[in-house]
């Protein structure tokens, strides 16, 4: 098995994210995708939506920008080129070019993708992993996978999606240590400023840190 530059294997599928420290967000009883930004309108999709769109499975790694990889995971989901060619496009005023997508979810995170990278044939909005309905660790009740880029970019809980024609404002401009705008993993874009191969070392001894902070996934 070859996995990117820097990255270890794992048992399992930890919990990832910035709220380890707080249990998942609640799934509302009827969730809803709001999808947004610059189109004629704002609609929502809900689940019943998604289902008639073409499923997908995808077996891929998942890869955390600390250093850790998930190996040999089946998501099933919705193709995110599908949704946005029969969803998206014709919601788009003539002459609008999108260039950025920005995925939030019910815990407030947000990440903010390339449209080029989000219509990778890979990327799914995602609703089962390994045969069954996501949990609350991994994203219930729907959320965005991005294999070719690290987790950070893989937004769960997926509550809106909005279009943007040019680079939303950015919070973390001045920021050291802040995330790669595309976080592609095969060329290591982990950080904006900071080379790679620079924070291996320190990722690599937070790995068994985050595990005991991590809720873990099961795969059994």
């Amino acid at each position: 098995m070859t996995l990117p530059p820097g990255q270890r294997a794992v048992d399992g599928f930890p919990r990832f994210g910035s709220h380890l420290h707080r249990p998942p967000p609640p799934v509302p009883v009827d969730p809803v995708i709001e999808i947004g930004g610059a189109l004629t309108e704002t609609v929502t999709l809900t689940g019943g939506d998604l289902a008639k769109l073409p499923r997908q499975e995808l077996g891929a790694d998942f890869h955390c920008v600390a250093g850790w990889s998930a190996t040999g995971l089946r998501w099933e989901g919705v193709a995110f080129e599908g949704l946005y060619r029969t969803r998206v496009e014709p919601l788009l005023a003539e002459g609008t070019s999108i260039s950025h997508v920005v995925f939030e979810g019910f815990d407030g995170y947000r990440s903010v993708v390339l449209l080029e990278d989000a219509l990778a044939e890979d990327v799914l909005i995602a609703d089962r992993l390994d045969g069954r309905p996501l949990d609350g660790d991994h994203g219930a009740p729907v959320r965005l996978v991005s294999p070719s880029q690290y987790g950070f970019i893989s937004t769960k809980h997926l509550r809106r999606i909005a279009f943007h024609t040019s680079a939303p404002p950015d919070p973390d401009r001045w920021n050291p240590i802040a995330a790669h705008i595309r976080g592609r993993v095969w060329k290591e874009e982990r950080h904006r400023y900071l080379p790679g191969r620079v924070v291996r070392p320190v990722y690599r001894g937070l790995i068994r840190p985050i595990r005991a902070l991590s809720a873990r996934g099961s795969r059994t």
